[in-house]
């Protein structure tokens, strides 16, 4: 991801410091194991602890001649330990602290995830009451269909993030897994004593088997919650992008002094930020297909998933990151045109109200289905001539030997389609 895009907290953790930390502290911790055990001199321990650094440069001068990174950083930590380092990584592969290391960086990243997500929700739960009755045109196939209100359709995006919330912590726990048994997961080589006490120093679960690697279908399974998060940002800034079109122009991206929307017109007024958010969505769409692409691996391992996740799991995470950041700007930048919602509404000249006038026909005893004729039949003519509604309505003997006039007024009433809204926000949790 472009650096200038990278959010500070989420670039520290797929930093190459923050990684090679991680090693460290889990060969640190392994050799500790070792000497409870009595396996390693408990005085090695001491100086491995005391002298155990590296540097990031001097891994990459290393690796460069043996194209092996845990290689390159096992000798730079050697050259600063000295004899002692001959007990670092006995009975260990590579996977035990590649993939260990892993499950904390992915950790550490959901976290930040979910405080964001927790953020975002709260966000959109303030615009949500603002505009609890702020009432819209509620639209089904692009098409008028009945009343909402704005704060309603906020409302179950809140709901949504509530899910996603859920989804990411069980995202985590699935990758909150740790390894530490040897080249295929045998334990022939290091005892599992080892892996129990690393695993318990850095907050993770033993993983109950593993071959010589973790496996993908955790990784699998917290890229698709990634991808499950950005396709909902994506739904929410289509919605946005569509309530901003010149002919209904009920929302719009905060616009800022001095932006410009186009090169070549200088009126346009773009919702580049959703348009934005709605791209980066695919690549993290994207990116899950390779994840589960890797789940299916050859015997005890090989490495075609390695290539795919040093690209895949950084990157998904940053742009999730960024996405969530940029849409909480949005929201609290978001431009609600009231006047607008309510010129749309009346575009209709009133036929949003045709069910409402079925149904008091159905309960003054008429067949529902000669109900619906009677009252598409008005409907259709009021839409042809963009005349009143309740003009025909009121012309109509058939309608009006069973509704009075002041019945049919009644039935034209915003508030019949505003009356449960408080009881959807109690049930949401945002009264």
């Amino acid at each position: 991801m472009i650096d200038r895009y990278t959010l500070p907290e989420m670039k520290r953790i797929w930093a190459d410091e923050n990684r090679f930390q991680k090693w460290l502290e889990i060969e640190i911790y392994a050799c500790e194991a070792m000497a409870e055990l009595g396996q390693i001199p408990k005085e090695a321990v001491a100086v491995i602890r005391k002298k155990a650094k590296f540097e990031v440069e001097r891994i990459n001068e290393i690796e460069a001649v043996t194209r092996h990174d845990v290689l390159a950083f096992l000798t730079n930590v050697a050259e600063n330990v000295g004899d002692e380092s001959k007990y670092i990584h006995m009975g260990m592969t590579s996977s035990d602290i590649l993939d260990t290391a892993l499950s904390m960086q992915m950790v550490e990243a959901a976290d930040l995830i979910i405080k964001k997500l927790q953020q975002f929700r709260e966000t959109i739960v303030t615009r949500a009451r603002e505009h609890k009755y702020t009432l819209m045109m509620g639209r089904t196939h692009g098409i008028h269909a009945e009343p909402v209100t704005f704060g309603l359709k906020l409302a179950l995006w809140v709901a949504e993030m509530e899910r996603n919330i859920n989804r990411m912590n069980q995202g985590r726990e699935v990758v909150r897994a740790g390894k530490i048994s040897g080249a295929v997961g045998t334990f022939a080589n290091i005892h599992p004593k080892v892996e129990e006490y690393v695993c318990a120093k850095l907050g993770l679960e033993p993983a109950k088997v593993s071959t010589q690697i973790l496996q993908r279908d955790r990784h699998a399974e917290y890229m698709t919650t990634l991808a499950v998060i950005a396709s909902s940002l994506d739904k929410m800034a289509t919605e946005l992008r569509n309530l901003q079109r010149t002919e209904i122009i009920e929302v719009e991206e905060a616009f800022a002094k001095g932006q410009k929307g186009s090169s070549a017109m200088p009126h346009k007024k773009n919702p580049i930020t959703g348009e934005r958010i709605a791209g980066l969505a695919r690549v993290i769409r994207g990116n899950a297909m390779a994840a589960m692409e890797n789940v299916a691996l050859w015997n005890e391992r090989d490495i075609t998933h390695s290539s795919a996740e040093r690209v895949i799991i950084p990157d998904s995470t940053i742009l999730l990151d960024y996405m969530l950041t940029k849409f909480i700007e949005i929201m609290e930048g978001l431009v609600v045109h009231e006047d607008n919602m309510k010129e749309n509404i009346a575009k209709t000249l009133g036929l949003i109200f045709s069910q409402r006038v079925m149904l008091a026909l159905v309960n003054k005893g008429m067949l529902r289905e000669t109900a619906y004729q009677l009252v598409q039949q008005n409907a259709m003519e009021a839409w042809r001539t963009k005349t009143d509604f309740k003009s025909f309505l009121f012309a109509d003997d058939e309608v009006t030997v069973n509704l009075s006039r002041e019945e049919i007024e009644e039935l034209f009433d915003y508030g019949y389609h505003t009356k449960y809204v408080d009881y959807i926000f109690k049930r949401a949790g945002i009264e």
